[in-house]
């Protein structure tokens, strides 16, 4: 008498689990996505060129008793700043103007981890283009001492983390607006001319006039710019970027997930 088999079932095979790219790996990726494009590349050019410029005409304009590192960093920092926000615009705005966010959304399905790989991307240019300024200040002051101007190393740290405050800012406001538009003629359109048109408003009309104080980032910004920032400029530029920074970076993100990809 024969007894029959039971047939044994092999344990089923766990499929390995893959983890996507970490934050550190996609930020190297929006990093180089930065210098990648035409435009992208042609604007951080610009902005190195914009830098030692102003250095350059500071010699000429400057007395030579002036001619400080403090003197030749501190003029570079508005030209600057004035081109890094249409850098932060160009990052977000660029996957959906080349018809790229479908693949990397398909990369990288958790859309919250690109677009802070794209902020954190951006925020590292613009200590980039601190130390760019830094640079030919640097560059400048040893010119100054060689053509005869005082060429003095005399500079107040303190000077450093609001320049550094002053970039981030500027970059993430653009950034914010390209969130929240995604559209790159749309969003550098937008971010030129709302400002310009609530400082001509506030210009005409006398009841504006306060409330710029506390919304127009040409005025609370401006600060940064000085060796010193009081409490109550730090409180009205807190307003103004919660304003033109926080609340365009929150509804972008907002839209930016939801938004359907084709």
């Amino acid at each position: 008498m024969t007894t029959a088999t039971v047939p044994t079932t092999a344990p089923a095979r766990r499929e390995p689990v893959v983890s996507g790219p970490s934050l550190a790996r996609l930020t190297g990726v929006e990093l180089r996505k930065l210098a990648d494009t035409r435009a992208g590349r042609w604007l951080l050019v610009t902005i190195g060129l914009i830098a030692a410029v102003i250095v350059v005409v500071q010699l000429f304009v400057v007395e030579p008793e002036d001619q400080t590192f403090t003197a030749f960093f501190t003029p570079s920092l508005l030209p600057v700043g004035l081109l890094l926000p249409v850098l932060g615009i160009l990052s977000i705005t660029g996957e959906w103007s080349q018809r790229t966010a479908l693949t990397t959304f398909a990369l990288v399905p958790r859309r919250q981890r690109v677009i802070a790989a794209k902020l954190v991307a951006v925020v590292l240019a613009a200590l980039g283009s601190v130390l760019v300024s830094l640079a030919v200040a640097a560059a400048g002051t040893l010119a100054a001492r060689a053509t005869g101007g005082a060429g003095a190393w005399t500079f107040d740290w303190q000077l450093l983390p609001y320049a550094a405050v002053f970039q981030v800012a500027s970059v993430l406001m653009g950034a914010g607006f390209g969130l929240l538009l995604l559209n790159t003629p749309l969003a550098i359109v937008t971010y030129l001319l709302l400002p310009t048109v609530w400082s001509v408003l506030s210009a005409m009309i006398k009841a504006l006039r306060e409330p710029a104080g506390w919304l127009d980032t040409s005025l609370t910004m401006e600060p940064l710019l000085g060796p010193d920032v009081t409490a109550g400029q730090w409180g009205r530029l807190g307003v103004s970027l919660a304003v033109w920074m926080v609340l365009p970076l929150a509804a972008g993100l907002v839209r930016t997930l939801r938004r359907e990809v084709s």
